[in-house]
């Protein structure tokens, strides 16, 4: 763990981890607009919060949204906000994200699932810092950091023409890109030690051994789902475990799978999501549904699930 960058719970030690921390640490107290790259489950949200925390305006709110998990219909009013009588439902007036951020920093998760209709109102944001609510001609000035985040890659949604170019470029001041869990493999034991106090405090259990069999487990794992997939892992390992010894369910995994692989990463990410899928008889949502096992968002799982042609015939 690092005390160094002054980062609260931001766990690492890798060569690979540290570099983001620097990053961010150097980019934290300057108003630049930030890039955050990284696949589902690296932890953006958590940098996120880091760089707010060590800027200026740690004193002042910081609003997320998720892109991705807001109905296309409900964004704008969601970002913008809306005046009564805007549009049939609005039966009050509604003070939208960029407003509640004014001063503070927005965190735009998915941003690159923002519909291409809305994307240069959002320009409009980053350039002039003004917008008007959905239904109204009044324009509001806000003064606010916007820190952004996609585990797309947005460069070929450009090409498709499916984002600005000009808006990727004002995002993109200074990207930082989270590496997968498995590119900084020496980290798991302290991801493992750190969830395991963590529910074992939660479930009030004493968790005294981890065995080695399990560490070198963990460690083999590719865990497409990554730190995300890897807590969700331990609080089930918990819950399995009676006495001071983890029971960690290994025939979920494949020790040393990644390793002999000879396919993509892609095609091992959709083989082990079937592997899930088929172990919950095909529940995607809900507590024991695949999402959760995986460390990811229902709708984020569905997203992949049609990118890499799940059917739930498979």
């Amino acid at each position: 763990m690092t005390t160094e960058f002054r980062f609260e719970q931001v766990i690492g030690e890798s060569v690979a981890f540290q570099r983001v921390l620097e990053e961010a640490n150097t980019v934290a107290p300057s108003d630049s607009t930030v890039l955050i790259l990284g696949e589902t489950g690296t932890g953006k949200e958590v940098i996120a919060r880091a760089i707010h925390r060590m800027s200026a305006r740690k004193d002042s709110s910081f609003i997320k949204m998720n892109c991705a998990a807001i109905p296309t219909g409900l964004l704008e009013s969601e970002l913008f906000g809306h005046e009564k009588g805007a549009f049939t439902g609005a039966m009050n007036q509604k003070v939208g994200r960029l407003e509640l951020a004014d001063n503070g920093t927005v965190f735009l998760d998915e941003v690159g699932d923002l519909p291409l209709e809305l994307q240069p109102k959002l320009l409009r944001v980053l350039q002039d810092g003004e917008f008007e609510r959905l239904g109204s001609t009044h324009t509001i000035r806000v003064n606010i950091r916007l820190i952004a985040a996609t585990n797309r890659d947005l460069p070929d949604h450009m090409a498709k023409r499916q984002f600005r170019t000009d808006l990727y470029y004002r995002l993109s001041v200074f990207p930082i890109r989270l590496p997968a869990l498995r590119e900084r493999r020496s980290d798991i034991p302290l991801l493992v030690r750190h969830f395991v106090e963590k529910y074992s405090r939660r479930m009030n259990k004493a968790i005294e051994t981890i065995p080695t069999k399990t560490m070198n487990a963990l460690m083999s794992w590719g865990w497409p789902g990554n730190v995300r997939e890897l807590e969700n892992f331990i609080e089930r390992s918990l819950i399995l475990s009676s006495g001071s010894i983890l029971n960690a369910p290994l025939e979920e995994l494949v020790p040393g799978a990644e390793e002999s692989y000879t396919g993509t990463i892609e095609s091992m990410q959709r083989e082990h999501i079937l592997r899930v899928l088929r172990a919950t008889g095909g529940v995607v949502g809900g507590p024991r549904g695949a999402a959760a096992r995986l460390g990811m968002k229902r709708t984020t799982l569905q997203s992949l699930m049609l990118r890499l042609g799940i059917s739930r015939n498979h």
